[in-house]
């Protein structure tokens, strides 16, 4: 995933180490996709090994330089056959903790099942806080223009925790009557 993460930003434009872990921090990346940001560093070792991209020039920024990176021909093919991999095995995602618990959720006191909920539903709207601003940020970074599947997927992700909180809401309601 991160070597995926490295060289779709790389197929956007060529960028710096540091820009594409702050962009990827920005985006909370780490939240959405289980990569750690400070691989980044490491992936971009290997990419490179694997000519799969290239320091297209230096930067100088005060006493320090740094490497802008550009994806390659080889890289791109790659990019490729990362994503089609990625796709075709990506995984159903339930939130199986939350279905688990709320299966025996009647074992609870009717005030404890209360709260733990409504720790839930803050959870899901900060999630949701997160995924809008992230949705900001994209569009700064990309000069305000999403490319129409990013906004569809980011779409998706916001849809979804919207629903989670939907389902928390009914259940809390359950409780009211």
């Amino acid at each position: 995933m991160t070597q995926l993460l490295v060289l779709g930003m790389l197929d956007i434009r060529p960028m710096s180490g540091y820009d594409i872990q702050m962009m990827l921090q920005e985006n909370v990346v780490e939240r959405w996709s289980g990569v750690l940001v400070g691989s980044i560093y490491h992936a971009l070792k290997k990419l490179e090994k694997d000519k799969y991209i290239e320091i297209e020039r230096m930067e100088q920024t005060g006493f320090r330089q740094k490497a802008i990176y550009k994806i390659t021909d080889k890289g791109q093919s790659y990019l490729q056959d990362l994503i089609f991999k990625t796709i075709k095995t990506s995984t159903i995602p339930y939130p199986t903790t939350l279905y688990s618990g709320l299966s025996f959720i009647d074992k609870l006191p009717t005030e404890k099942s209360r709260e733990a909920l409504e720790q839930q539903l803050q959870k899901l709207f900060n999630e949701l806080e997160s995924l809008e601003i992230g949705l900001e940020v994209k569009k700064k970074y990309l000069d305000g223009e999403l490319p129409a599947m990013i906004q569809l997927v980011s779409n998706n992700m916001i849809k979804i925790v919207k629903q989670q909180i939907t389902l928390v809401e009914d259940i809390l309601k359950l409780f009211e009557e």
